[in-house]
């Protein structure tokens, strides 16, 4: 998306990028002239190196953390924490990628802040085919479209994990007791649909996406990691008492179900679409880049350490989400709330971006006093959209497989390392640097391709009952 169409002079809620009051654009523009200089505009609603790693943490701890065990049973004991490594090694370096090319732009433009959409646009620009010079605008709309699809698909997967778990709790609430070491099978007290807990929730989301500022969010994100952080550490403490024999796991999984590993896998690593926005509102950023990493070799480690855990504590019984799989005692009910909790905030930040895409193309068209309105209506409108798409697919494991399959492999695997090629590849690379990034495109695209084609296929012609629905106790 251009930053000239986040500028409108009546409308500063998505860019941090405009000219402060006290200084003339000319003025502005000075502060950029000195290479490796990556100073923001409009202080006043920066981020702390802090914040930014609370939002960092928050964009990538998620419902797909949840899912990893039962990722790894799709890949195997052995093959999965291999896997998961890899992966994350991979997608972090795509991220550095994007913000090393994002970065090159602003000092070759003297642009104060292109996003992931002008980067790729640009670097299509730079690229010796001419054909790809004159069509580089598809970039954008591409990268912006991708972006859109995969964290509106976050917010419908936020959907399906709320519903299920508070119908899991509310249905067990009679045959919960204070005795966690008894895993015993309680009888549910039926309760509404799952696809009416969703819409239960949706006007309170909508109330949630109306705060419209990245630092205002600072605060629900914060406490978001808190509930979390508590929920984690309850659930480890948990899955690593009286870990069974795990010699009866298969060390690889038939490879079969290992598309679906990976497109579950992508999902929990897809946190591209924030970096740029994140590092655009720090007050510093050239400590960014110390701080995408030092925040992803946290998620990376909860990623394989909880995948792991999980598999080898539940085995062929683990779920779409570990948290469905918590014994019905009291103190593992209030986990589920407590990550639920930490869910519903964290939809407002993934739902950022796709809004800061979508919603200023309306609002610019809007007349001056109808803006805020239409800000309004957009919002209620994807909300909306979200809960209706979760409605359709609610099937917890299958849609974070699809999502990250279609969507976050393309964003996090296939266009950065194409986008460094058309980038540098005029100023001299070396062939082996061309090499890597056409592995890692290939790979992508392979897994984008496989991993859709098993999700869709599991959808429409599912081999076995899903795993997930209605489950009330930790194992039989």
């Amino acid at each position: 998306m251009s930053t000239q169409r986040l500028r409108n002079e009546d409308y500063h809620d998505y860019s941090s990028t405009d000219v402060s009051p006290e200084e003339s654009p000319s003025e502005g523009l000075n502060n950029l002239s000195s290479p490796g200089s990556y100073q923001r505009f409009g202080q006043s609603n920066s981020t702390t190196w802090f914040q930014t790693l609370i939002h960092l943490l928050k964009g990538n701890i998620g419902t797909g953390l949840l899912g990893l065990p039962l990722a790894v049973k799709n890949a195997g004991i052995v093959m999965g924490p291999i896997s998961l490594l890899v992966i994350g090694i991979v997608a972090v370096h795509c991220m550095g990628i994007l913000v090393k090319c994002a970065h090159h732009f602003c000092r070759r433009l003297n642009k104060s802040f292109v996003d992931y959409g002008d980067t790729v646009m640009y670097g299509l620009e730079s690229s010796p085919c001419s054909w790809l010079r004159n069509h580089a605008h598809w970039g954008r709309h591409i990268v912006d479209f991708f972006l859109i699809v995969t964290q509106l698909g976050f917010c419908c997967v936020y959907f399906v994990f709320l519903a299920d778990n508070f119908k899991q709790v509310i249905e067990a609430a009679n045959g919960t007791t204070n005795n966690c070491h008894n895993n015993e099978t309680v009888i549910l007290t039926p309760t509404m649909d799952s696809r009416l807990y969703m819409l239960s929730f949706l006007p309170f989301l909508v109330l949630l996406v109306f705060i419209r500022n990245l630092r205002a969010l600072s605060v629900f994100s914060l406490l978001a990691n808190i509930t979390m952080l508590v929920s984690l550490i309850m659930i480890y403490q948990f899955i690593v008492q009286r870990i069974p024999d795990p010699s009866h796991l298969p060390l690889v999984a038939p490879w079969k179900t290992y598309p679906l590993f990976f497109g579950t896998a992508i999902f929990a690593f897809e946190g591209i679409g924030m970096v740029l926005p994140l590092e655009n509102k720090m007050k510093d950023p050239r400590k960014f880049p110390l701080i995408l990493y030092l925040g992803m070799v946290i998620v990376t480690i909860l990623y394989i350490s909880l995948g792991c855990l999980g598999y080898l504590q539940f085995g062929a019984n683990i779920q779409g989400s570990i948290t469905l799989n918590l014994p019905n005692c009291w103190l593992y009910q209030s986990v589920k709330l407590l990550y639920s909790i930490g869910i519903f905030f964290t939809y407002a930040l993934q739902f950022y971006v796709p809004a800061e895409i979508i919603i200023p193309f309306f609002v610019s068209r809007a007349p001056e006093h109808c803006e805020l309105v239409v800000d309004l209506f957009v919002r209620t409108v994807l909300v909306c959209l979200t809960c209706i798409l979760a409605i359709l697919i609610p099937r917890l494991d299958l849609v974070i497989s699809l999502v990250g399959s279609v969507s976050s492999s393309a964003l996090a695997l296939i266009i950065p390392p194409l986008l460094e090629v058309t980038t540098f590849y005029s100023e001299g690379m070396s062939p082996l640097t061309i090499f890597k990034d056409a592995l890692i495109s290939v790979l992508g695209f392979v897994g984008f391709v496989v991993g859709t084609y098993e999700a869709l296929y599991e959808l429409i012609q599912p081999s076995n009952a899903p795993i997930f629905i209605n489950s009330t106790r930790a194992f039989i």
